[in-house]
């Protein structure tokens, strides 16, 4: 084997197996570090999915992580010992630049690290590079005037979706095994599945998170990229617990996530499967490829699976009136305070104007009732079913779509609004709060990755990791690259 093989399988290889190799001390962090540079300088001028490599401190850290190695008995290394990871730019990191995908913030060095990441950076991990986002994560495609447009590991001609698109792409081409993303209508899950990865949105408060919003009432989560659901596991276990700035982050379970992958069944489950969400049209290839996705839990896995019908809020409108009110704080605190036009996207006024608009009896309606009966719809499914299954997205990663902003049609039906319509089918479960993970499907004849998305009740993270690993044991699409 040559020795770029060796180092592209080696950016290929999983988490876990990376973690056991580090403890044996077959692999050196210092030559998994140098690995993984190499690939990310030879191949991310085609993605563009990295906003900063920190080189010079990473090198440093892996220097003295393979000097700890040596010094220290296996059982007291931390578990992600010497493993390389991205985290997403709207992420705090020490020392390191942090622009929240904004020229505005071009310059910035925060003095302090968000707490996925000083979980990740306690358990050893070291930090390679920032992924891309759209500015302050406000926009359904990872494009900004700071980076450009971030292109997909598949079809480089092709979004990633977003505001998780840098991370997903990072995943999928090979530059780390974990990522960090972040996810309030499918930030997370829409990007794992245009790029083929598996992308986990936790149950609200499972993962601490320094939120804008009312401390009570958030529905952003961070949570994690990778490409195996074995790594997705073995980063919740590093990075789930209560923080003291966090008021609804939840307690660390009595669980190791891990092990439920490993002994991961739905055998007697009963599993809810909704085609399209009843929500708007959705791509014939994605819908069979998720067919045969529920068909395989039921004739492979052992479950019983049955189709439902749901009745949710428009979520066109629903995420106009939710996110309306915080675009335009963002808009104004951000961009308008600054007085540089040419650094405003051109999406962001748009966005920010649902907000300007919105009147009060609409605002307290949407944050009260509306949103209630989303949790209550949900909430009823789960009283019959252990899970929830349906596609990620109701198309797969479409062409750059420049000035329109997003994808404008659905097997030949045009869109309501451009800008939000690929995440249709994630908005609805981000507002009930409940874990949702998507994992990859199958592919359409293009060759274009499609993921399908698992929920399960409030606090159920466990069951939504242990099918979606049972799925990848008997789908294992994981194992398929990108050709870059």
């Amino acid at each position: 084997m040559n020795n770029a093989t060796h180092d592209d399988d080696l950016c290929f290889t999983s988490a876990v197996e990376l973690a056991q190799a580090i403890r044996k001390r077959d692999l050196s962090p210092v030559e998994l570090l140098d690995a993984v540079l190499a690939r990310m300088k030879r191949l991310d001028p085609k993605i563009n999915c990295l906003v900063t490599i920190a080189e010079e401190q990473a090198r440093h850290q892996a220097k003295h992580a393979e000097q700890v190695l040596m010094d220290t008995p296996v059982d007291e290394l931390p578990v992600l010992h010497g493993i390389p990871v991205t985290v997403k730019d709207l992420e705090d990191t020490a020392g390191v630049r942090t622009t929240y995908g904004s020229r505005n913030h071009a310059e910035n060095v925060p003095t302090v690290d968000s707490p996925i990441w000083a979980r990740m950076k306690a358990a050893g991990a070291i930090l390679v590079a920032k992924t891309t986002t759209p500015e302050f994560g406000c926009h359904g495609i990872t494009e900004s005037l700071l980076t450009g447009i971030t292109n997909n590991p598949w079809d480089v001609s092709r979004t990633t979706g977003g505001s998780s698109g840098g991370a997903a792409a990072a995943v999928a081409s090979g530059f780390c095994p974990l990522a960090t993303g972040s996810d309030g209508g499918g930030s997370i899950r829409v990007p794992s599945s245009f790029c083929g990865v598996v992308g986990l949105k936790p149950s609200v408060g499972r993962i601490a998170y320094n939120t804008y919003e009312n401390a009570y009432e958030s529905v952003v989560v961070v949570g994690p990229i990778t490409r195996t659901v074995r790594d997705n596991a073995l980063m919740l276990d590093v990075t789930a617990g209560e923080y003291p700035y966090d008021a609804i982050a939840l307690p660390k379970p009595d669980i190791n996530y891990l092990d439920v992958v490993r002994h991961a069944s739905v055998k007697g489950l009963r599993i809810a499967y909704c085609p399209n969400l009843d929500n708007g049209p959705a791509d014939p290839e994605v819908i069979s490829v998720v067919e045969r996705a529920a068909a395989k839990f039921e004739r492979d896995l052992g479950a019983t699976v049955e189709v439902v019908k749901l009745d949710l809020p428009d979520p066109v409108d629903y995420f106009k009136a939710w996110w309306g009110p915080e675009f335009y704080s963002i808009y104004e605190d951000n961009f308008l305070s600054f007085g540089k036009p040419e650094n405003i996207p051109a999406h962001l006024p748009i966005i920010a104007e649902w907000g300007a608009k919105l009147d009060l009896a609409m605002y307290t309606k949407v944050r009260t009732e509306v949103r209630s009966r989303i949790h209550t719809t949900f909430a009823e499914i789960f009283e019959k079913y252990d899970l929830l299954i349906w596609p990620t997205t109701p198309v797969v990663a479409f062409p750059h779509p420049g000035v329109a902003g997003g994808m404008t049609h659905v097997n030949g039906i045009p869109v309501r609004e451009p800008l939000l319509d690929n995440q249709r089918f994630t908005e609805a479960v981000s507002h009930a709060g409940y874990p949702a993970i998507s994992v990859p499907a199958g592919f359409t004849n293009l060759g274009l990755p499609v993921g399908l998305q698992i929920a399960a009740r409030h606090g159920r993270d466990d069951s939504v990791l242990a099918a979606a690993a049972a799925f990848e044991q008997a789908a294992p699409w994981a194992a398929i690259r990108p050709c870059l």
